[in-house]
């Protein structure tokens, strides 16, 4: 038993060993924490284990004994928490700690310790510990600092100071816990009694120890932290006071227990009544307190010695937080909880505020219901209003238990949440139709009506609201039902709708009249009268028929108004048809009297006349004024109800008169284009064509007709017409396009965009900058330093000024961009600007402007022959260059200056004299002998050499002598003969040259200001380079492009960091990459290629700068990084750096908060105030800036980042390298946050697991630990809904400020542009309309399009969106939405209005958009903003690009049916609702007809060819429709080929490039073959948008972010594609080639394929894309081995649990999953019928048939059909099932297929059938066959129970194998000729090429391909 112990004992310590080797290379100076990082949750929430084993870690080496005692009071601990070690993990932790406790019993010798003699160790070791670290001292230090409120000036100490400070109070808590433990059974004397003392002292008077321990997040609430400055700033000081509890309030019960280290406040009143969780207080308190701290701040910062909230910032919080309940109180017609806000004082307000935060953050998944936060608010606010009219506070009914416990969270919202969880599992995962349960917004709308009170308070169990599904039964849906069904479409937008079949109509009517307007021609236009009647009660039948499943539950209102409707509708239309009947029955008859006509003239009229007042007073901006004014009148109201419904959101939804005129005129000017388009190019060609065929008699038929006996050819009009109406609906679209590319380039015009676009612009605009940034960036109060200059100083001292003020900012930003490595150390040495605040009296530009201009200078020099002023004219054409030559002479006259004393001052100073007054005589031809003035140069550029060196005795003799060489050169060879003479005869000079004291003694530079000029001046004679080179780096140069051009934009002008608006920075992420491992960098691909490799070849540049940063030379190799864990551990944030994972995320994030505290630092803000008086030079030092406790607190107080990490905990657990790499970024970002779910289960007495759900938030702690900060209770599982919505959802009440930017995991950010930050949020009080914006749409930067072809595309249709498309949604149009990242969101108006996304399950699947949505009906206002810009990566291969716009139009999809996009449509104006339309669903709609529209071109011209009507129609009625039949082709081909897609892109670039590099880039994706890219993106769309409105299954698609460059295995390809793309494109070609087969032209197959080259064009890019666009896919070998794993999945049989990447069959039945539904089933029948037109008409086109139409042609083919299947059956039968008879099953193969063959042979011999009827007979049957499988899957059910699925199955797979074969056969042939490989190469890859990057190198990989 001993042995197994030891061997434990061993192990655990090997474990141990491995923690902390593993801990030690996650981070420089992270410490190694043992069993503390392993306390499990359980253990660790409500106890010190952790922090008791980590001071044991700590003091190891110091005292094992007092470690010892210290391990086990954590092992005592743990005991008596979990005796029976329950909780997960428990038991191995108290096993591995006592094993580590045995260790430490025995000593060396083997004696056994002591343990009496542990409490004196204890307190020993405690006294010894604070006087070693002199804490008494040090407490006494800060004490008198927080009294004095001043800042010490060593920053880098006191820092240091702080953290070394917090690690030992962190022992000494420890310490203190387990001596308080130890004394409780020790006697009360000797050392027992000196420990209470000491403990009663910590208690009574020294906060200290456990303030800075106590966790909090931004300011230290629960006690005193004197290392955080935030709790000094007068404004938050006044805040807490605010808080505080006042005799007003109701007494406390004494039992109620506040921590001594702070005051009792209006939170512990809250907390006691209502019963809110202690964090939650927390939590809340702090929010609180900052909201009215930063109002405060902006109305001006408190100086009393007593700082006080001003009332107005309170009364400003509490509007705005409780601005949507009061909003819900009007609309209900109820009486607020308090009078009127006048009548509450401020202290009432606050509690107000804080019951409603306090409400809010412990609502969980309540906080998606607004309406429902509103109601609970209202009642409790109600109680509050009993309780605080009383002297003692008393707990209301509404929080209390049946146990009389007090819990908000178990009586209010566990049971919302408890029916809201039963509702969401009857989603069966999102299968479930949407309409069989409740989702959020059917919850929530119960809140809408007056009727929601019947829910009572406290809240009647058995109320509605509260009712469980039981069963299958459904509870009903609110107001709305979420039927799957393309109708929806119509319902949203049946103005739309109505609008073009109208016009359509009364086009047609027009051009059948010849263009002539008279009576007839009217009376039949007025024909519209009946049609827009009867489309209008097809809309009220829709509206009742698709409220099925609410009417139980909806609203009585609504259902009478909707049964209103549907009569009125009805019986209107009736009536108007009737009268319309009659009209046209006068108009045959010439003798009426017209009296029907002027009734229904009168009708119409009536009728128009009151559509349009109410269209006016409901939709006209002007008329909103009255339109709530005739709310007084009965009649007024019940039109306005019946005209629109009310809900409580989508009121309001108008704009300024002046914007609603602009996006009308927008909307006029396409309808021009559009309509006349329409006219004269779609309709009026047909005209003829169509009477012509109408006339035509009775024509013969090749097949058995049916149909068309006399209805005069209907079917052959219709497939004439049905293209053109296809493009009617689609081109209105393609006209926006165009318009809104044309005027989107004219804003961004105007908009200053793309003014500077290159690094040339950049060097000549320079000298502007500094005055438009201290005008943009620089805080007018911060403009006041140093003290303004009188104006008659001259512009060069104000360039100047204003140079010294950008000098600080342009620097950190070069400073960022070489941390980054986009630059070198040389490149940042030329690209920083000096201070500019010494005593050189001109500007200092950076080198990189100056670069090579003194050396031409000096050529323009030696080549002068005029005089002094016209060698400076031509110096000065250079702006630069003049500066150059005047900073050279300045700097060389103070350097020489400083430099020496005495004689040699004297002659210095005389030389420059002499030299000065020349050139103010403009003599200096005659002075100077500009010939030797390079030998001069090349002097002082030697002495330079030496003064950029640190000073050593060698080095000081060798500048002694460059000076005096100087001296003689100067002297004799380049002044004068006269002024030589001169100096020569100066006898104080020549006395010291003689004595040899001439500049015997040199002062070394050793003030900071000459050194940096020395540095400076020595560059600017040495460096050559021409600057246009400099930066190299692309990334690096388009960064610096952009911000100076943003510079020039309009944007509000910066407010100081203390009164900005504050802000938060919000990322949700899951499972991705945080950081790559280091083996994860090396692993290697099957070609042989690693991330490292790939990163090395694709960004040389930037890894030769990461080698120099970390001091490595250039021929480092892998191995030489590994051997020094930091250089390991910069190598994974380098790589890191450059892919989509976390760590780039958060470094680019907590940029923001760099720059506020260079900012705030640069202001110079001190404790109450902002001082004015600063001498020029310390205004401008940075130095330091990050260390400045008040630079960090001030940006803390306006910025916080929240990660939240849903599964950290779980990732913990497991010990996931992602939870180690999360915790890294939290120790090297002291201000990240990360939220997270933790979760913990119970085991109860029965054995039944319960588990516990926990939202956390946690920071890093002195140790690098994470240190929990808050942890509040849910009711249960967050997740009931969309997974990345309740991620945000659970986390956002840890969130702070008046804003909040939403940042995928995907995305970057740069200093730069966080400057910014603080205009952009000043936008949130800028005039943008009606109402202030609610959120600030943010330019995106793709920046992941620099390699291949795809991503290139993709970037650019991004881009294009993100710029253009965005830009003209906001304006002029007003329907800009949240398209995702990285909007800023106005945090408080969506907290208190749903949040910032939708989560109900599938229908919110693309929850960003329903945030737009949601903000637009709640009258909000979306702005867009491109002054800056956010990084953002992009899905760069085939496959990632395809899964994400297949997620994208899914998504859309599940929009088409929602209530939002319902409401949007019926409530905004109608032209708005058009902008909404074709930028939402509409764009999908758009697409898919665009695919639609040739199978319905195609679909009739082969019903025309196979019926014979092609040729049986004259020549002239064809070739008379072909006008308008090539007007749809071409526009259908130009959308299909992505033209109007590139538009807007062109435009864009056109706009930002420049012209010539648009066309370029324009060219060279058209041989890049973009229009395969668009082609195929199409057929994405298209399918995945179709699918998901007719079956469902939209779901979030995992694309990967990682980097794509790798071949991409063909079956991969055929799995992905085969159903969206494969299938649908061999249709098309199938078509195609019956339409060439038996259709009719005069000019033969050429003819067909010049008028299908569209439809060609769709089936190459279809079928071939997937290959064209996959690396190495025409390379011979890897189309070898891409054919055996394709054969090898086909083959491969399936079974249960084989995933459908390994198995054609898994796979196959996958594919099925989609039919679900009944419907579904009926649907999928209805469109597989289609198939049946090949077999029923090529049948009559064999030889065989002849000239026969019998049907029993076609009722034998049928019979052919099943003797062939019979076939396949006796050729497939499997030998494995008929082992008895495998002799005679091969003998009846054989026999069947020479019977077959023989029989073939003789029909063809002895009969009529052909050779090529057989191929025709191809061309039938495989339609024929696919059919029946496409019948067999959607009725799989029947089928199986037939006994038939095996074989419906093998003939599937049949049908793939054969599908493969077309597929591979060409890529296969195409492989045999090496140069298509390189060819493609070059197409894929030609931007890498561009930048003459190794791509060969990364496609072929480390090795070669070797066959086996």
């Amino acid at each position: 038993m001993a042995r197994v112990f030891d061997n434990w004992e061993r192990l655990v310590r090997a474990t141990l060993q491995r923690e902390q080797l593993r801990n030690a290379g996650q981070g420089q100076g992270r410490s190694s924490s043992g069993l503390a990082s392993a306390v499990p949750p359980s253990l660790g929430r409500s106890t010190n284990i952790d922090l008791i084993l980590q001071a044991a870690d700590e003091i190891q080496e110091e005292d094992p004994n007092v470690a010892r005692i210290l391990c086990e009071q954590a092992y005592t601990m743990a005991q008596n928490l979990d005796p029976n070690s329950d909780g997960r993990g428990v038991l191995q932790f108290k096993t591995g700690l006592m094993s580590v406790i045995k260790q430490k019993l025995a000593k060396k010798d083997g004696a056994k310790i002591d343990r009496n003699r542990d409490l004196e160790r204890l307190w020993e070791f405690y006294q010894n510990y604070k006087r070693r670290h002199r804490v008494d001292d040090i407490q006494k230090a800060e004490e008198r600092w927080r009294e004095s409120g001043t800042f010490s000036t060593n920053l880098g100490e006191l820092e240091l100071r702080s953290l070394e400070m917090k690690k030992v109070y962190a022992t000494l808590r420890a310490l203190v816990e387990v001596m308080e433990v130890l004394t409780r059974d020790a006697a009360t004397d000797g050392v027992g009694r000196q420990i209470n003392e000491e403990l009663r002292k910590i208690k009574k008077a020294d906060a200290t120890l456990t303030g800075e321990l106590t966790p909090y997040n931004i300011v230290p609430l629960d006690a005193p932290a004197l290392t955080n400055a935030i709790g000094f700033f007068p404004e938050v000081k006044a805040a807490i006071s605010a808080i505080r509890y006042t005799i007003d309030l109701p007494r406390l019960p004494s039992d109620f227990e506040v921590s001594n280290l702070r005051k009792s406040d209006m939170f512990d009143l809250l907390q006691f009544v209502f019963g809110f969780q202690k964090d939650n207080i927390r939590n809340q308190r702090e929010n609180v307190v900052l909201s009215i701290a930063n109002a405060q701040s902006r109305l001006g910062i408190p100086v009393e010695a007593e700082p006080k909230i001003d009332e107005k910032a309170i009364t400003e919080v509490f509007l705005k937080v409780l601005d949507n309940y009061i909003k819900w109180c009007k609309y209900l017609r109820i009486r607020l909880a308090w009078n009127s806000t006048e009548a509450i004082n401020r202290d009432r307000k606050l509690i107000l505020v804080s019951l409603y935060f306090l409400v809010w953050g412990e609502a969980a998944n309540v906080r998606f219901l607004p309406e429902c936060i509103c109601y609970i608010f209202h009642n409790m606010a109600k109680d509050l209003d009993v309780i605080l009219d009383q002297s003692e506070a008393v707990p209301p009914k509404s929080c209390k238990g049946e146990s009389g416990s007090i819990s908000y969270l178990q009586e209010i919202i566990f049971p919302i949440y408890e029916t809201m969880e039963k509702e969401a599992a009857r989603n069966n995962n999102g299968k479930a139709a949407h309409s069989a349960w409740r989702n959020y917004d059917d919850f929530n709308e119960y809140f809408w009506s007056p009727t929601c009170f019947e829910l009572g308070w406290p809240m009647r169990k058995d109320s509605s609201f509260l009712l469980k599904p039981r069963g299958w039964k459904r509870t009903g849906k609110c107001s709305f039902v979420e039927h799957r069904t393309f109708l929806h479409l119509y319902r949203s937008f049946h103005r739309l709708w109505i609008f073009l079949l109208l016009m359509f109509q009364g086009l047609t009517i027009i051009a059948f009249n010849h263009g002539t307007i008279n009576m007839d021609t009217f009376k039949e236009v007025l024909s519209v009268g009946p049609t827009f009647a009867v489309m209008s009660f097809l809309e009220c039948c829709l509206d009742v028929l698709l409220t099925f499943g609410a009417y139980s539950t909806a609203r009585g209102m609504a259902i009478s108004r909707l049964f209103i409707r549907f009569f009125w509708f009805g019986l209107s239309s009736v009536f108007v048809i009737y009268i319309y009947m009659k009209v046209l029955a006068e108009k045959n008859n010439r003798n009426s009297d017209s009296f029907y006509f002027r009734i229904y003239i009168l009708v119409l009229g009536v009728y128009a006349g009151i559509r349009i007042f109410l269209a006016l007073l409901l939709k006209f901006p002007a008329c909103h004024t009255l339109s709530e004014m005739s709310d007084q009148w009965s009649i007024f109201q019940f039109f306005k109800w019946i005209y629109q419904e009310r809900y409580y959101v989508g009121r309001g939804l108008y704009e300024r008169m002046n914007d609603y005129f602009r996006y009308v005129l927008f909307w006029l000017v396409i309808f021009a284009s559009k309509f006349s388009f329409t006219y004269f190019l779609q309709i009026e060609p047909l005209v003829q064509p169509t009477n012509i065929i109408r006339k035509l008699p009775d024509l013969p038929y090749s097949w058995h007709d049916l149909v068309s006996k006399g209805n005069h050819n209907a079917l052959a009009l219709a497939s004439l017409w049905a293209p053109v109406m296809a493009i009617y609906i689609m081109d209105i679209h393609i006209w926006y396009t165009v318009l809104s590319a044309f005027v989107g380039g004219l804003m961004g015009a105007r908009a200053r965009l793309g003014e500077i676009r290159s690094i040339e612009m950049v060097h000549k605009r320079f000298e502007s900058f500094p005055e438009a940034f201290v005008k943009n960036l620089v805080s007018s109060r911060a403009r006041r330093m140093p003290s303004e200059r009188p104006s008659g100083q001259g512009s060069q001292e104000m360039n100047k000024i204003f140079a010294a003020r950008f000098s600080p900012f342009w620097n950190e930003i070069i400073k960022s961009l070489r941390e980054e490595d986009y630059i070198s150390n040389r490149e940042k040495d030329l690209l920083s600007i000096p201070s500019n605040t010494g005593s050189l009296k001109l500007v200092q530009w950076p080198l990189f402007l100056l670069s090579s201009k003194i050396l031409l200078a000096i050529d323009l020099a030696l080549d002068c022959k005029d005089t002094q002023a016209d060698l400076w004219n031509r110096i000065s054409r250079d702006e630069y260059m003049a500066y150059a030559v005047q900073e050279c002479f300045y700097s060389i006259e103070k350097i020489l200056h400083s430099l020496v004393d005495g004689e040699g001052r004297l002659w210095v100073e005389r030389l420059f004299r002499e030299v000065n007054e020349s050139v103010m005589e403009g003599s200096i031809l005659v002075t100077l002998t500009l010939k030797k003035l390079p030998l001069v140069l090349s002097r002082f550029t030697a002495l330079s050499g030496l003064l950029v060196r640190n000073e050593t005795s060698e080095l000081a003799r060798g500048v002694a002598k460059a000076v005096f060489d100087l001296y003689e050169v100067v002297t004799h060879d380049f002044l004068s003969p006269n002024l030589r003479e001169q100096f020569d005869t100066w006898n104080i000079l020549a006395r010291a040259r003689n004595e040899g004291r001439l500049f015997s003694r040199i002062e070394w530079p050793k003030e900071p200001e000459i050194k940096e000029q020395v540095k400076r001046l020595h560059l600017l004679l040495t460096v050559k380079d021409s600057a246009a080179n400099i930066p190299k780096n692309l990334e690096a140069r388009r960064r610096l492009e952009f911000f100076t051009n943003s510079l020039f934009m309009d944007m509000p002008l910066a407010k100081p960091v203390c009164e900005m608006i504050p802000f938060s920075v919000f990322t949700p992420y899951y499972s991705e990459t945080v950081l790559y491992s280091s083996s994860e960098l090396r692993v290697e691909n099957e070609d042989g290629i690693s991330i490292l490799f790939y990163l090395q070849k694709i960004f040389p540049d930037e890894w030769e700068n990461f080698l120099e940063r970390i001091g490595r030379s250039e021929s480092t190799g892998d191995a030489d990084l590994q051997e020094s864990s930091r250089d390991s551990l910069e190598l994974r944030f380098w790589a890191s750096y450059r892919g989509q994972t976390l760590a780039r995320t958060v470094r680019g994030m907590m940029y923001y908060r760099r720059a506020l505290m260079l900012q705030s630092y640069l202001e110079k803000r001190a404790f109450g105030e902002i001082e004015d008086g600063y001498s020029e030079g310390d205004y401008f030092s940075t130095q330091g800036f990050e260390l400045s406790r008040e630079a960090r607190a001030q940006a803390d107080l306006k910025f916080t980042y929240v990660v939240s990490c849903q599964i950290y905990g779980q990732q913990k657990q497991k010990k996931a390298p992602e939870a180690a790499d999360i915790a890294l970024l939290l120790q090297r970002n002291e201000a990240l946050r990360v939220a997270f779910i933790h979760v913990e289960e119970n085991v109860t007495n029965e054995g039944k697991v319960l588990k516990e759900f926990y939202s956390k938030l946690v920071k890093a702690d002195v140790h690098g630990k994470d240190q929990e900060i808050y942890s509040i209770k849910l009711p249960g599982d967050p997740k009931l809904g969309e997974g990345k919505p309740e991620n945000q959802n659970h986390a956002i009440i840890f969130t702070r400020g008046e804003a909040v930017q939403t940042i995928d995991m995907n995305q970057d950010n740069y200093l730069e542009e966080a400057m910014k930050m603080r205009n952009l949020l000043e936008e949130f009080r800028g005039n943008h309309g009606l109402r202030p914006p609610t959120i600030l749409g943010v330019r995106e930067h793709v920046f992941t399009g620099s390699v291949s072809s795809l991503a290139w595309f993709m970037s650019n249709q991004e881009t294009s969106f993100v710029t253009l498309g965005q830009r003209i949604l906001a304006y002029p149009l007003k329907v800009r939405m949240h398209y995702g990242h990285p909007d800023v969101f106005d945090r408080i108006f969506h907290i208190s209005r749903g949040g910032i996304s939708k989560a109900s399950r599938v229908i919110n699947i693309s929850e960003d958009i329903f945030a737009g949505f949601n903000s637009t009906l709640r009258q909000g206002n979306i702005t867009h903003h491109e002054y800056i810009q956010v990084g953002k990566g992009r899905d760069v291969g085939l496959n990632q690009i395809a899964l994400f716009e297949g997620k994208v139009a899914g998504g859309n999809g599940e929009q088409v049916l929602s209530r939002d996009v319902y409401r949007l449509g019926q409530l905004l104006d109608f032209f708005r609702m058009l902008s909404f339309y074709f930028t939402t669903v509409g764009y999908y709609l758009c697409t898919m007809m665009t695919v639609l529209t040739v199978y319905i071109f195609l679909y009739g011209r082969v019903y025309l060819a196979l019926s014979g009507l092609d040729s049986g129609i004259s020549s002239d009625a064809r070739l008379l429709g072909n006008t308008a039949l090539d007007a749809v082709l071409n526009a259908q081909f130009l959308v299909q080929i992505g033209v109007f897609t590139a538009v807007p892109m062109i435009m864009g670039f056109i706009l930002e490039q420049g012209l010539l590099k648009a066309v370029f880039s324009f060219i060279t994706m058209q041989l890049q073959l973009c229009s395969v890219f668009f082609t195929f993106s199409l057929g994405t769309k298209t399918h995945y948008f179709g699918r998901t409105i007719l079956h469902g299954g939209a779901k979030y698609k995992a694309t990967g972010r990682g980097f794509v460059v790798r071949h991409i295995k063909f079956a991969e390809n055929y799995r992905l594609y085969s159903r969206s793309h494969f299938v649908k494109a061999l249709e098309v070609a199938l078509l195609l080639i019956v339409y060439i087969a038996y259709g009719y032209t005069k000019g033969g197959a050429t003819s067909f394929i010049l008028v299908t080259i569209s439809s060609w064009f769709l089936v190459i890019s279809w079928l071939f894309a997937p290959y064209i666009f996959n690396p190495s896919g025409f390379e011979w070998q890897k189309t070898v081995e891409d054919f055996d794993d394709w054969t090898s999945w086909l083959l491969y049989k399936g079974g249960v649990g084989v995933k459908g990447e390994y198995s054609w069959e898994s796979w196959w039945d996958e594919e099925q999953m989609h039919i679900q539904t009944f419907r579904g089933r009926i649907l999928e029948t209805i469109l597989s019928l289609r198939f049946l037109m090949f077999q029923y008409g090529i049948v009559y086109k064999f030889h065989l048939t002849g000239k026969s139409t019998s049907l029993a042609i076609y009722g034998f083919s049928w019979v052919v059909l099943v003797v062939f299947v019979v076939l396949f059956k006796i050729f497939t039968f499997s030998p494995k099932k008929s082992t008895n008879f495998q002799l005679m099953m091969r003998f009846i193969q054989g026999v069947t297929a020479l019977g077959l063959l023989a029989a073939i042979i003789l029909v063809v011999a002895f009969t009529n059938l052909s050779v090529p009827d057989l191929f025709a007979s191809l061309l039938a049957f495989i339609p024929t066959g696919w059919l029946i499988l496409s019948l067999a899957i959607a009725w799989n059910r029947l089928v199986k129970s037939l006994g038939l699925w095996d074989s419906v199955r093998e003939f599937a797979r049949l049908y793939d194998a054969g599908m493969g074969m077309i597929i591979f056969a060409p890529i296969a042939v195409l492989s045999w000729f090496p140069f298509i490989s390189t060819f493609q190469s070059r197409l894929l890859f030609n931007q890498a090429f561009s930048r003459g990057l190794e791509i060969s190198i990364i496609l072929a990989g480390n090795k070669a391909n070797v066959q086996t």
